[in-house]
């Protein structure tokens, strides 16, 4: 089980980037728009680089939902490896089935 406030400062992220996702986007347009003047595009550069550095998308870390291990994440189901192979066995997860030989 990962530490709680690791899962928490994760969630504050995951928050944060959901708030200043349109700021950062329209920053991003005025940034890129090579029309604009270009004392213009540098000042958006300098208020996009003023912000938090956890309103990024690239700071959020994929947790597994069951017991917020950070590696070997399987994006399709949300879980860690561990965590998917102990509720595979259980029988929890549907269309898994345990293989023996």
């Amino acid at each position: 089980m990962a530490k709680t406030s690791s899962v928490e400062k994760n969630n504050r992220r995951r928050k944060m980037v959901a708030n200043a996702a349109a700021k950062r986007k329209a920053l991003k347009a005025v940034i890129m728009d090579q029309s604009k003047p270009m004392d213009e595009r540098f000042r958006a550069q300098l208020k996009l680089s003023a912000m938090p550095r956890n309103t990024a998308k690239t700071r959020i870390r994929n947790r597994c939902e069951v017991t917020g291990r950070p590696r070997a994440y399987y994006r399709k189901l949300g879980m860690s490896r561990i965590a998917l192979r102990e509720l595979g066995s259980l029988g929890l997860v549907p269309g898994l089935v345990k293989s023996s030989w």
